[in-house]
């Protein structure tokens, strides 16, 4: 049985630990700093099976240096990006193998927010790192808008019930843009409320749903009238194609 935890870092990212309730063994994605880790695996006394690295952002790589001074272990990268420490690199098609917690994660290349951006995924979670998030997506740095839409698109492929874990808790402020988008949409209004409550517990609101995404999430319903209307009186243009309704979204988020 597999458990995903979460672990708070720097202003409001999460490092996810992937670990098998049974074994000691856990896989760390987008460890933005070290101490958070160590303090967990000291705390419950696991001992780390490989770094798993969606991005090159500072912000999801930078405790790489101190773990692997503790820890010989794999550290997988995106094959397209420069990461310090990078033992092996992964890309789409790409299957990492984690036998210490029996699970083997596939690889999406999901290029927008960097230039070589990766997704790690199995049939039931997905960690999306910067590219998708809860109830929105990543700021183009590096990639362009029919980049970013494709990649988005790929997420949109994987089972309604997969999990989403991104890497930052961007809920809420994804949701107020969500519903200035699409006003009437009870979806977005009825998550909002969700939302702020497990905020004011101070509750993480990941992992969230691909299914609730596609009722909420902008950027991923670039094909619904209601959201085509809204981008075109932002853009006051006419946009023929969903990368174009996607790219308008995107502007306005940038600029929200």
């Amino acid at each position: 049985m597999l458990e995903i935890l979460p672990l708070p870092a720097l202003k409001d990212n999460y490092i996810w630990l992937l670990k098998h309730s049974e074994r000691e063994h856990v896989a760390i994605v987008d460890p933005s700093e070290a101490e958070p880790v160590f303090d967990y695996l000291n705390d419950n006394k696991l001992t780390p099976a490989a770094i798993l690295i969606t991005h090159h952002h500072w912000d999801h790589v930078g405790g790489i240096p101190a773990l692997t001074e503790c820890y010989t272990i794999p550290v997988i990268t995106p094959a397209l990006e420069e990461v310090q420490g990078s033992t092996r690199k992964a890309a789409e098609n790409d299957s990492i193998d984690l036998q210490e917690i029996g699970c083997c994660l596939s690889v999406l290349d999901v290029p927008g927010h960097t230039a070589g951006a990766v997704a790690y995924y199995t049939d039931e979670f997905v960690f999306s790192g910067d590219t998708l998030f809860t109830a929105g997506c990543g700021r183009m740095f590096e990639g362009t808008a029919p980049q970013m839409h494709t990649s988005l698109s790929k997420f949109k492929a994987l089972p309604d019930t997969t999990k989403i874990y991104c890497g930052h808790e961007y809920s809420e402020s994804n949701l107020r843009f969500a519903s200035t988008v699409e006003p009437d949409n009870t979806a977005v209004q009825t998550r909002q409320e969700q939302v702020s409550e497990l905020r004011k517990q101070s509750r993480p609101t990941v992992p969230t749903t691909l299914a609730l995404e596609k009722q909420t999430n902008p950027f991923l319903r670039c094909e619904e009238p209601s959201v085509i209307r809204a981008a075109t009186e932002y853009k006051q243009a006419e946009l023929n194609q969903p990368h174009q309704v996607f790219a308008a979204l995107r502007e306005w988020k940038d600029n929200f």
